[in-house]
């Protein structure tokens, strides 16, 4: 099913008709990503009268093929390793931990 949507406005409108059952909820956070997301999760928010937070988040690129994901991090000290990344490619514990260090700066610093 290709669905096409507008704008993200648009999208989070019609997401929030499927979410119509939660409205109201005092339990409810709806919970956006940088940049694209926050259109969509505002418009959400806004339909379910629900908190609006920012989740940000951070590729743990593979050194010298950064596009690959050797993990993640996230605001609220979440992080993910793929040990089946990195134990295929020999990835060195240093330099995981070295690209952590980069990431969770860069989080600091949004």
């Amino acid at each position: 099913m290709n669905l096409q949507f507008g704008d993200r406005a648009e999208a989070g409108r019609l997401l929030a008709e499927k979410l119509k059952r939660f409205q109201g909820r005092e339990d409810i956070v709806v919970l956006a990503l940088p940049r694209g997301g926050v259109p969509v999760a505002f418009e959400v928010a806004t339909a379910l009268h629900a908190e609006l937070d920012v989740f940000l988040v951070r590729k743990l690129g593979v050194p010298g093929h950064e596009e690959l994901a050797m993990g993640a991090i996230a605001s609220g000290a979440t992080c993910f390793i793929n040990d089946d990344i990195v134990s295929a490619l020999h990835i060195p514990s240093e330099m995981v931990d070295q690209a952590i260090e980069r990431e969770q700066r860069e989080l600091l610093r949004r």
